[in-house]
């Protein structure tokens, strides 16, 4: 403990000039490696790792035209599969929009990047049948589904010995779903379509080769396929959408108080440069803000590191606070907010109390701080006396999010 607390020993007058190495200005297309700033501390993007897009039917409905029903019809197709559009469970806040963005941006698709599903789409089709046969009506889309990782700006030493910062791979990762503008129409059995195509699966569920397809019957719907009954049973049994990700970090909402390892030194959370810190707040009710330090501060301004670890370079910690006793929280009830409060709490084994600590490269005494329940950055909405420090699912890109840890 006292090693790793030595590497965050720094002082006020350890300002010395941070890095400047000009990030990418393309965000969207972050890697692994690239470089970034010490503003970029306090932010996160996502970078796609798997992606696939494949032809879905979502509404549907086998309908047959005799001699003297062609002609403009409105067929009320029945619903084969929901697409729902999720991050991880739900898309909450700029990093699950980004997500969705750099996923279409990889396929070269105009996907759907905020919560919406396939089964609020209407699904009536108006058609000009012109001549009698078997058709499929039907509706799709693309669905795509992918992975996803966390990029975070942390320092890097060199093979040389140098330091530098690099956007790494931060905790948190996950899955995404969504899909592309939907389209309508219809197919027939002898038509010859493209493979692995939106009409190619609306043709496969005309099942062609049935005694269905084959036989007879009045103008107007056909009853459903034994292929699409097997369908869409196999949907209606499919777990929830946007169940809890197995790899989400635990949140016990304990009482038990925590007993907590400190590291010796005592800090401040600074905005770089000026006189206002993250102070506690005296009620419960109330978040941390920012606040000048003076004699009448009572200790609120002052903050320890305990139970340290460090993990590739990027330090984990509690937020211990001197003057009321209590740790640094995102509170469970508002967790999954955008720009929900930072705010204290009696300290317990939870990961809502934990966050991660990415630094500029040694002499500066400049941080990023992210939550690790929801993976939010902290920042502020603008700099002011009494501003209340919250979560940015992305951070603060304007560096609002980079704060100085100040030894006092």
């Amino acid at each position: 403990m006292t090693a790793t607390a030595a590497t965050v020993a720094v002082t006020a007058v350890a300002f010395a000039a941070s890095s400047v190495a000009a990030a990418p200005a393309n965000t969207m297309a972050l890697v692994p490696g690239d470089t970034c700033t010490a503003a970029d501390l306090g932010t996160r993007h996502p970078y796609i790792k798997t992606t696939e897009a494949s032809p879905t039917i979502t509404h549907f409905k086998g309908w047959y035209v005799t001699q003297g029903t062609t002609g403009s019809q409105t067929v009320t197709t029945s619903t084969e599969t929901v697409i729902s559009v999720s991050v991880t469970g739900t898309v909450e806040g700029d990093f699950g929009i980004e997500a969705l963005q750099k996923a279409g941006a990889k396929l070269g698709l105009e996907v759907k990047v905020t919560y919406t599903s396939s089964s609020s789409e209407s699904n009536a089709v108006t058609w000009n049948f012109s001549q009698p046969a078997y058709y499929g009506v039907y509706k799709g889309t693309k669905k795509v589904t992918g992975t996803y990782g966390s990029l975070n700006c942390n320092r890097v030493q060199q093979s040389g010995g140098s330091w530098a910062l690099k956007w790494i791979e931060g905790p948190g990762s996950g899955s995404f779903t969504t899909y592309t503008t939907l389209e309508e129409g219809v197919v027939r059995c002898e038509d010859t379509v493209p493979a692995n195509s939106i009409m190619a699966r609306a043709q496969d569920l005309l099942d062609c080769g049935s005694p269905t397809a084959r036989a007879e019957h009045p103008a107007g719907a056909v009853a459903p396929t034994a292929k699409q009954t097997r369908d869409r049973l196999v949907q209606y049994l499919a777990p929830t959408a946007g169940a809890t990700s197995a790899g989400q970090p635990n949140a016990a909402g304990s009482s038990v108080r925590a007993a907590l390892d400190c590291a010796a030194g005592v800090y401040r959370i600074d905005v770089p440069g000026q006189p206002l810190n993250w102070s506690a707040p005296l009620l419960t009710n109330d978040g941390i803000r920012l606040r000048k330090s003076t004699i009448f501060s009572a200790h609120l301004d002052n903050w320890r590191l305990c139970n340290v670890t460090e993990n590739n370079g990027i330090l984990e910690a509690s937020l211990w606070n001197w003057g009321n006793g209590g740790c640094a929280t995102i509170p469970a009830g508002s967790a999954n907010l955008e720009r929900a409060n930072l705010t204290t709490a009696s300290c317990v084994e939870d990961d809502l109390q934990r966050f991660y600590i990415y630094r500029d490269v040694p002499g500066s005494s400049r941080i990023g701080v992210q939550n690790k329940y929801t993976g939010s950055m902290m920042g502020y909405d603008r700099y002011a006396d009494g501003e209340l420090i919250r979560q940015y699912s992305s951070g603060r890109q304007d560096g609002t999010g980079t704060f100085a840890l100040t030894g006092v």
